[in-house]
């Protein structure tokens, strides 16, 4: 059985010559592009602590959990690095991360560098950063990557890229500019940051499963609860507290957290598909617009299909993951080859722990690697850019979402000639008209 040996410090990638080629294509293509049929692909290695430089300082865009521990990881990420800014639409989540930046990194924010409101997010771009970090709620991704980029500052977004076609191609145009402007661009889609994924695609790539047919992916959990309105909350208070049971702010959960199993069958197929045909329901959710399940048929150009499915009811089999079939093996992505005997032909060797056994994870966690490798390639000016990777599965999932809410095959064209946006016009602490009313297949116009 061949085992990959871990190893204790490691280069970024193997010399300078590897760093240029990603400084010029950005790291997502070269985890993905096509080598000659001669020459055995070999995974990039990324370092474990980004290297010594000038300060850089990260203004924070979403104060919840999520954006809360982005600034943790990116602080853990190296030496000489600042959370100096914050912003978010409610002044409760901004005091809760400056206390917890206080208290766990010794981090004090001062008064004027906490923004609160729909406007916070370009007070923290003016603030005097050199870096955003974007985990506000997906609809306004977009918005404010788009800021960001035209400021000039270097970026992580957090997944998924937008909640509808025209805001996942805004972000495709945001990731092209930065590109042009040598700006570092690294997205939240972490299992393309973590070395059991990348040693596991290494060994596809090579062949090691043949070519690949099929794949399925999962992400079937409990429902995930929502947020009771409060006396006194306008509609849209009420919304952003309970986005997780809104499509406009999340893009339902096909799009909000199957976007990573998306993400990594478009990265071993090396492609996106151009068609997708699904159907979906609502039987539990008490709250919001948003499915209980989805299951999705997605179709790649050359006719080779995989499955997407997402459930969160209470009560059923839980499943998050995916699975890779070729002609002589499949893989579950992450750490393990079989063949169809059942064999384990290859799987990834854990880091030993304090009681002498393999640990369940990786040494680095990769949401630590992610801004590890985005603070390593800032400093060596070899930009990377995530953008078109991340926008391209979140659109993915948001063509496999339409077709489930219509009942409608959707194309990949049709994404990119729609004009659907989701969400108000106009944002402020008041009404919104967007009822709690789900879609019903066969109804939706074009249908």
């Amino acid at each position: 059985m061949d085992k990959l040996k871990s190893s204790g410090r490691r280069k970024f990638i193997g010399n300078a010559a590897a760093l240029s080629v990603i400084g010029a294509i950005g790291a997502g293509h070269f985890l993905s592009s096509c080598d000659s049929p001669r020459q055995r692909y070999k995974s990039p290695v990324f370092p474990d602590r980004a290297p010594d430089g000038p300060i850089l300082k990260a203004g924070l865009i979403g104060c919840g959990g999520r954006g809360t521990g982005a600034a943790f990881n990116f602080i853990d990420a190296g030496p000489n690095l600042q959370i100096t800014a914050l912003a978010d639409v409610f002044q409760d989540r901004v005091d809760n991360c400056r206390k917890s930046l206080k208290e766990q990194r010794g981090v004090d924010i001062p008064d004027e560098n906490c923004f609160v409101g729909f406007d916070a997010y370009q007070r923290v771009i003016d603030s005097g950063v050199d870096v955003i970090l974007e985990a506000a709620a997906s609809h306004f991704r977009p918005r404010h990557f788009e800021a960001a980029v035209q400021a000039r500052k270097h970026c992580f977004i957090e997944k998924p890229a937008g909640v509808d076609p025209v805001g996942a191609r805004s972000v495709m145009t945001s990731g092209r500019m930065a590109e042009s402007a040598g700006l570092t661009v690294v997205a939240g889609t972490q299992r393309r940051h973590a070395i059991d994924y990348i040693e596991t695609f290494n060994r596809i790539k090579n062949g090691v499963i043949g070519d690949l047919v099929s794949a399925n992916c999962y992400w079937n959990r409990g429902y995930p609860g929502f947020v009771r309105r409060q006396e006194g909350w306008s509609d849209m208070e009420a919304m952003i507290r309970n986005r997780a049971n809104w499509c406009w702010l999340t893009g339902d959960s096909i799009v909000n957290l199957l976007v990573h199993q998306i993400d990594v069958i478009n990265w071993f197929f090396e492609k996106h598909p151009v068609r997708a045909t699904g159907f979906g329901g609502r039987h539990h959710r008490p709250s919001g617009d948003m499915y209980d399940f989805c299951s999705v048929d997605f179709v790649f150009d050359d006719e080779r299909h995989f499955h997407g499915m997402t459930r969160e009811i209470d009560g059923c089999s839980n499943n998050v993951g995916q699975i890779i079939y070729g002609t002589k093996g499949y893989t579950n992505c992450q750490n393990r080859i079989w063949d169809y005997n059942g064999n384990i032909i290859w799987e990834y060797e854990y880091p030993i722990g304090e009681d002498g056994r393999p640990m369940s994870r990786i040494a680095i966690s990769p949401y630590d690697q992610e801004m590890i490798n985005m603070v390593t390639a800032i400093r060596t000016n070899n930009p990377l850019n995530e953008a078109n990777d991340l926008a391209t599965s979140s659109l993915t999932g948001i063509m496999g979402r339409e077709s489930a809410y219509t009942g409608m095959d959707v194309t990949w064209e049709n994404m990119m000639n729609s004009n659907l946006r989701l969400g108000p016009e106009e944002y402020s602490m008041g009404p919104v008209d967007i009822k709690p009313v789900a879609p019903v297949p066969g109804t939706a116009p074009g249908s």
